[in-house]
C-alpha cells in the first residue's frame, strides 16, 4: 500500500513573507497594521469642532442646560434670598459648604453652568450657519440633471400624448410641461432642447431647509434673549398702600432681585401713586357656594416720570403698567388697618398703615405690628383684622365676609427687646416672642385687644401705652418686572414655531419630465412623456402629487392608446384618445 504524505504550508513557505512574527516591514510588525499619522494641534482642534458642531452635540448640550438648571430650583439662591443661603449652611454643616464651593447656591452665574451655555451657543451656530449657507447655494443652483432611467424612481409615469394626426412636438411638450410646473411652485430648468429627448428638472419645498434653519436660528434667537433678560433684567416686589407713592429706586422695594450683569444706576426714574383700589365681589345669591368670591380687581395709579406730566393709568390683573419697558403686574391685595400706638411717656412711636395676610376667602388677615421707637420698652403685638366681623356658634369672632361691613382687630401686645438691634434679619410677618413680655392674650386677665373702627383708644397694662384703630384701607402686591430678552424671545418662539411647522409639513420633491417620439400600436408617430418624482425624505403624498401631474398633462394634450411596447412599461397610461374630460 503506498501512502501520500503531504504537509500544510508554514509561514516559511509562503513567498514575500519570512519566518513567524517578521515581515518585510520590520520584525515584530503586522503588515495588516496601519500606522495613522498623528493629528497634531491643528487636526486636533478641525476634530473638535466637527465633534462640537453636529446636531447631536447641540442637542445633547440643550438636555445638559435643562439639568444644570435644576440645582437652580432645587437650592436657595444666594442672588435671591442671602439669608436662606446662610441658613442652610447652617444647617447643613457638611454639606453645605462643599455645594457653595461648587457654586450650586449661584447656579446661574456658576462658571459650569456658564460653560454649559456657551457651548450650546457656539454649537448651534457651528450647525446653523454653514448649513444655512449650503441651502443658499443649494437654492440659486439648477436642479439636478434628468436621469437616464426615470423607471427606477419612486414614482414613474408615461402617457402617450395625441392622436395620431395630432401629436405635439417633444421641445412643444417640455416647454409647455415647464410653465405647468411653475405654475404649482416648481422651480424648472429646461435641459437637452433641440435634442431627440429634452427634459424638464424640476425642484419644489425648498421652504422646507428655509423653515429647519429659521428653527435653529430663532432657537439661537432664544438663548441670546434669555441670556439679556438674564444679565440686564431685574425683578422686584412692592406692597403699596391706598394714598401712597412709590419711586423706582433699589432703597424702596421690599424685594429685588437683579440680573447678574444689572447695575442700579439703570433703574428708570418714574414713580407710582395709588389713588384707589376697588375689588368686586360675586353677590349673586343664586349660587350660595361662589356668594363673595372676588371676580374683578381694579387699581387707579398715577404715573410720574421727570420732566412729564402725570398721566393717570388702570392696573388690572393681566394688565400691567409698562413704562420704558419696566412692567408693573398685580399680583395680590388685601387690607392695611391704620393704627396708632402711643408709648409709656405719652409720645406717638407709630402711626400708619399695617399691611394684613389674608388667610382665607373672606380676608381673615394676620397682622404683625413691631414699635421699636417705644419707651421706656419696645412694643409688639400680632393679630387678626376681620373685615365683616361676627360671633361664630363656639363664641369666638371670625369674619362672615370679604367686605368691609364691621372691621374689627384681635390682637396680643408683648413688651420688652425686639431684637432689631442685633444685626440679625427678621422676618417683618412674624414675631419671636421669646424675651418678651405678654401683656395681653387669650391666657392674660385683660385678655386680647379688642378694637373697631374709629373706636376707643385702648390703655395697654402696666402703664406701657395706648393703642387706636383709625381706619381702614386697601393695599396692592406689586410685580414689578423689567426683561429686555421678553420681546426677542417672544419673536424667537414665533419664529421658531412657524419654522417647526413649516419643517414638518412642506414636502421637498424632484421631477423629472422627459419627451420623445414613438410609435403607437399601428405604427404612427406619437410622443412619449415619461415623468419620476423622488421625495428627500419621507412623503406619503408623492403618490398623490404624481396622479395629479398625469390629470394636468392629459388636460393639456389629452392622450392616445399605448404604444406597442405598452406590456413592458406597465405605468404607461392606457386613457382612450382624444381630450381628457373634467
Amino acid at each position: 500500500m503506498s501512502t501520500t504524505s503531504s504537509r500544510q504550508s508554514t509561514p516559511e513557505d509562503t513567498p514575500g513573507r519570512g519566518p513567524r512574527g517578521s515581515s518585510p516591514t520590520g520584525p515584530g510588525k503586522n503588515p495588516r497594521d496601519v500606522e495613522l499619522p498623528a493629528l497634531g494641534p491643528v487636526g486636533m482642534a478641525r476634530w473638535a469642532w466637527a465633534q462640537l458642531t453636529k446636531m447631536n452635540t447641540a442637542l445633547f448640550l440643550l438636555l445638559l442646560l435643562a439639568v444644570a438648571a435644576v440645582p437652580g430650583s432645587t437650592f436657595p439662591q444666594r442672588i435671591q434670598d442671602t439669608g436662606a443661603v446662610a441658613d442652610y449652611i447652617d444647617a447643613n454643616p457638611t454639606l453645605g459648604p462643599w455645594l457653595d464651593r461648587l457654586q450650586f447656591f449661584d447656579v446661574f452665574s456658576s462658571v459650569w453652568f456658564s460653560a454649559i451655555y456657551i457651548l450650546l451657543f457656539v454649537s448651534l451656530v457651528g450647525c446653523v450657519l454653514p448649513r444655512a449657507g449650503k441651502h443658499w447655494r443649494a437654492w440659486r443652483a439648477q436642479p439636478p440633471r434628468t436621469p437616464k432611467r426615470l423607471e427606477r424612481l419612486p414614482e414613474h409615469r408615461r402617457l402617450v400624448l395625441g392622436g395620431p394626426a395630432d401629436a405635439p412636438a417633444p421641445d412643444e411638450v417640455v416647454a409647455q410641461a415647464a410653465r405647468l410646473l411653475g405654475k404649482r411652485g416648481y422651480r424648472v430648468a429646461v435641459r437637452d432642447t433641440g435634442g431627440p429627448a429634452p427634459s424638464v428638472a424640476a425642484e419644489r419645498g425648498m421652504w422646507k431647509e428655509v423653515g429647519n434653519v429659521v428653527f435653529h436660528l430663532a432657537l439661537l434667537g432664544v438663548l441670546v434673549s434669555v441670556a439679556v433678560g438674564s444679565l440686564f433684567g431685574f425683578k422686584g416686589q412692592k406692597i403699596l398702600v391706598e394714598g401712597d407713592s412709590f419711586a423706582n429706586s433699589l432703597i424702596n422695594y421690599d424685594a429685588f432681585i437683579p440680573g447678574t450683569n444689572f447695575d442700579a444706576d439703570q433703574l428708570e426714574p418714574f414713580s407710582l401713586t395709588l389713588e384707589n383700589f376697588e375689588v368686586e365681589f360675586y353677590r349673586d345669591t343664586a349660587v350660595p357656594s361662589q356668594y363673595g368670591t372676588p371676580v374683578d380687581f381694579t387699581a387707579e395709579v398715577t404715573v410720574q416720570q421727570p420732566g412729564g406730566q402725570p398721566r393717570q393709568e388702570t392696573l388690572k390683573v393681566n394688565a400691567p403698567v409698562n413704562v420704558d419697558g419696566v412692567k408693573s403686574f398685580l399680583i395680590g391685595n388685601g387690607y392695611a388697618p391704620l393704627i396708632r400706638v402711643t408709648d409709656g411717656n405719652g409720645d406717638v412711636a407709630f402711626e400708619g398703615p399695617v399691611v394684613g395676610i389674608p388667610s382665607d376667602g373672606v380676608y381673615t388677615s394676620s397682622l404683625v405690628l413691631k414699635v421699636p421707637d417705644a419707651a421706656p420698652d419696645q412694643l409688639g403685638f400680632t393679630g387678626l383684622l376681620l373685615p365683616t366681623a361676627v360671633t361664630g356658634a363656639d363664641g369666638l369672632p371670625r369674619s362672615a365676609d370679604p367686605g368691609l361691613a364691621n372691621p374689627k382687630l384681635i390682637l396680643s401686645s408683648y413688651s420688652g427687646d425686639l431684637g432689631l438691634d442685633s444685626g440679625v434679619p427678621q422676618n417683618v410677618y412674624a414675631l419671636d416672642v421669646e424675651g418678651l413680655t405678654e401683656l395681653n392674650g387669650m391666657l392674660t386677665p385683660d385678655g386680647p385687644i379688642t378694637l373697631d373702627a374709629a373706636g376707643p383708644v385702648y390703655e395697654l397694662p402696666q402703664g406701657k401705652g395706648s393703642i387706636e384703630f383709625l381706619d381702614v384701607k386697601r393695599y396692592v402686591g406689586l410685580d414689578i418686572v423689567y426683561d429686555p430678552g421678553r420681546t426677542g424671545a417672544f419673536v424667537s418662539f414665533v419664529l421658531a414655531f412657524t419654522g417647526l411647522l413649516m419643517s414638518m409639513f412642506i414636502a421637498r420633491r424632484r421631477l423629472w419630465v422627459r419627451a420623445s417620439k414613438g410609435v403607437d400600436k399601428d405604427g404612427a408617430p406619437t410622443t412619449i412623456l415619461e415623468y419620476g418624482l423622488l421625495a428627500r425624505g419621507e412623503d406619503p403624498r408623492l403618490a398623490a402629487e404624481a396622479q395629479r401631474l398625469g390629470e394636468l398633462f392629459t388636460q393639456q394634450w389629452g392622450t392616445a392608446p399605448p404604444p406597442a411596447d405598452a406590456a413592458a412599461h406597465p405605468k404607461t397610461s392606457r386613457a382612450h384618445s382624444g381630450p381628457a374630460h373634467n
